[in-house]
């Protein structure tokens, strides 16, 4: 695989984040179809022949602010798509990022590896100036719910009846301060995170 011409953003040991563009979506959609648990527990089916261009080229509701849509490639030493990440910088607020999706290759499941490309993501994301992340993860999902509360995300709503393509769930809806400023400043950036705007 050849991404010579991307943008690196970070590097952490063994591994090359670059940022994505629209000619890596045949790769991405490769790595999506080759690890398809996500789509099989939040879609209710496999990935779709379309699903990396739509990823990639979707669009957020016009009343939502943001700054940047980021797809981020994490590249191994062979050169090959381990991981894909899919982060919005500014959204809703100054300074709050969103982690849309974060897909480790299932054979590194277990090692470590998530866990050390976050931690590299998430240096990243702070001196970028992030200084809140949020994200959501699909309540049962055991592995993934462990995964961000040991990484230090705390819930601060719940979304029921979230309806993801062939599959309907309840979304919790999870959040990291990344320095000085909490959970109560970005709640009073973020009111729809607010716990009683159901």
């Amino acid at each position: 695989m050849h991404f010579e011409m991307n943008q690196m953003l970070f590097e952490t040991d063994g591994y090359r984040a670059i940022k994505l563009v629209r000619s890596d979506i045949p790769v991405i959609q490769t790595f999506l179809e080759k690890n398809p648990g996500y789509f099989l527990l939040a879609e209710g089916h496999p990935p779709t022949e379309t699903q990396a261009a739509e990823e990639f080229e979707s669009e957020l509701p016009e009343e939502w602010p943001f700054t940047e849509q980021i797809a981020i490639g994490f590249i191994d030493v062979s050169n090959e798509l381990t991981a894909y990440a899919f982060v919005i910088s500014d959204l809703f607020a100054k300074d709050v990022w969103h982690l849309g999706l974060f897909i480790v290759s299932t054979e590194q499941h277990g090692q470590g590896v998530a866990r050390h490309l976050y931690n590299a993501l998430e240096k990243w994301f702070k001196a970028s100036g992030a200084k809140w992340v949020r994200l959501g993860v699909i309540d049962g999902n055991k592995r993934a719910e462990r995964f961000w509360e040991r990484n230090g995300y705390v819930e601060v709503r719940r979304l029921d009846d979230y309806v993801m393509d062939n599959a309907t769930h309840t979304i919790r809806v999870m959040n990291k301060p990344l320095g000085e400023a909490g959970l109560s400043e970005y709640l009073s950036l973020v009111s729809r995170d607010r716990p009683d705007e159901y």
